[in-house]
């Protein structure tokens, strides 16, 4: 016999085999495929109020954008919170996870190689096909052996699975990076928010000796015989509230200390350590030119949610990949015998090779239904990209209009409060001539506490704006993109 036929009839036989798996594998039939699409930032109409900005376009955020505001401690507090939380220590502990269960994946990419062996003494029967003299009695008998296996994974289903666990690495990664833009973003809104309660207590002290100084005219007068019993009975009502608006603004205080502890992972105890902050003024706002089509590369929790519509697209591959034949080649070598004097000996040598073929033919539809399941976690993955990717520019535009909106409110509440202090130095001039009604004085001192707050509350509003404007920009943590998601995408 030739060896040309001999290799002819090997290529017919393997031939025949292929289809025969291939024609016995499960059918298609009766499955669905995905019917999302990602939405393309494009397609989304970024409004006016963000059209008008990008027109004079400034930079994306800067990794450490709170540094805007000049104050070291905010700097010192965000460094806490980021190497001592819980939460984004969680969110890093998850990463690793998801790396680990990525080795899993790539493991079965490679042949594994298995070492075993057993030494037991055993009395052996007499009546089987054991031979004496070991036959009815108690004797060793031992086996050592290697055993090579391998998946050849031709249709690809390991390395799409492998690929699918990559992805969730990404997914994990960016999920991460949410985490920690999310950390920073709170603790520079709490510290922002401790920096109007310390205004607020300034604010409020300012009123009380303002009103003790009326109280103090107004016994004076009584005294003098120009005032009347009720002028200083006026004067002194309204400072109990004010040492009342005092305790208000410590108690926020206290709690906001306590806040900012607790997002660095610490006891109350060191927030008792925080001074009252040193704020600069909110800048002026500007967007970069590229939004919305840069957002994509930009925002955290978007990157994340785009991540997981490609490990969603991987998943498709292994359940369609799991209705062809799998063929696994399996190998051992290694010795058996009875006893040891002979153990390591040519004799006891034993090997084998099995290639093995495991074919889909009849599952009851679970193939199918596995399938029509990953295509339906695939449109999941897209529409929540999708919902994902609208929130977040609804976010940049949420607060780009309440940024316009209070500026506005901030130069009004600046004109009023410079009005109302005006006011209450006319009348209290008056008063203590003699020729303004107490009532006069108490309105307007009145008005301007109310306008002193107002404006405090504005500026503050504009940094906290301002603050919420960056996270939705992304806050500047890096983050990596899949592949042609650029811009637009």
């Amino acid at each position: 016999m030739s060896t040309s036929y001999i290799h002819t009839t090997a290529s017919r036989l393997l031939r025949l085999l292929l289809m025969v798996c291939l024609g016995g594998c499960a059918s298609f039939t009766h499955t669905t495929v995905p019917v999302s699409k990602p939405l393309a930032t494009r397609q989304l109409n970024a409004g006016s109020a963000l059209q008008a900005l990008t027109r004079k376009p400034g930079p994306w955020p800067s990794q450490r954008w709170w540094r805007v505001f000049g104050d070291p401690q905010l700097d010192r507090l965000v460094a806490q919170a980021t190497s001592g939380s819980p939460t984004l220590r969680m969110a890093q502990a998850r990463v690793a996870q998801v790396k680990a269960l990525g080795g899993v994946a790539r493991s079965s990419l490679f042949p594994a190689l298995q070492a075993d062996a057993s030494f037991s003494r055993d009395r052996f029967t007499e009546n089987q096909f054991i031979p004496p003299p070991y036959a009815g009695n108690w004797s060793w008998n031992n086996q050592a052996a290697l055993g090579l296996s391998y998946d050849l994974d031709l249709w690809g289903k390991n390395r799409a699975s492998l690929a699918a666990a990559l992805d969730y690495v990404q997914v994990a990664s960016a999920e991460e990076k949410e985490v920690q833009l999310a950390l920073e973003t709170a603790v520079v809104r709490s510290y922002l928010g401790l920096a109007l309660q310390y205004r607020l207590l300034e604010i409020a002290r300012s009123t009380l000796h303002q009103r003790e100084e009326i109280l103090a005219i107004a016994r004076k007068r009584l005294a003098a015989g120009l005032g009347s019993e009720l002028d200083v009975k006026l004067a002194e009502t309204p400072i109990p509230s004010s040492r009342a608006d005092i305790e208000r603004a410590l108690e926020s205080i206290e709690l906001l200390r306590n806040q900012l502890s607790a997002l660095a992972g610490k006891g109350p105890g060191d927030g008792e350590t925080i001074s009252p902050p040193s704020i600069k003024p909110a800048r002026p706002i500007g967007l970069p030119a590229a939004l919305p089509a840069d957002l994509l590369g930009r925002r955290p929790d978007v990157v994340a949610q785009r991540w997981r519509v490609e490990a969603a697209g991987k998943g498709i591959e292994v359940a369609r990949a799991a209705f062809y034949p799998n063929i696994n080649l399996s190998a051992f070598a290694g010795w058996q015998s009875l006893g040891f004097d002979k153990f390591l000996s040519p004799g006891s040598l034993m090997a084998g090779f099995t290639p093995a073929v495991s074919l889909p033919i009849f599952e009851g539809g679970r193939l199918r239904s596995l399938l029509n399941a990953s295509n339906a976690e695939y449109d999941i993955a897209v529409e929540s990209y999708n919902s994902t990717l609208v929130r977040a520019l609804q976010g940049v535009a949420d607060q780009v209009v309440t940024l316009r909106s209070l500026a506005v409110q901030r130069t009004e509440a600046g004109l009023s409060r410079a009005l109302a202090d005006r006011s209450y130095q006319i009348a209290l001039q008056g008063f203590k001539a003699g020729f303004t009604e107490y009532l006069s004085v108490l309105n307007a001192q009145s008005q301007t506490f109310e306008e002193a707050r107002r404006d405090a509350a504005a500026e503050a509003g504009c940094q906290d704006a301002y603050a919420a404007l960056m996270e939705a920009l992304g806050g500047g943590v890096p983050v990596t993109t899949p592949p042609g998601t650029g811009a637009g995408g």
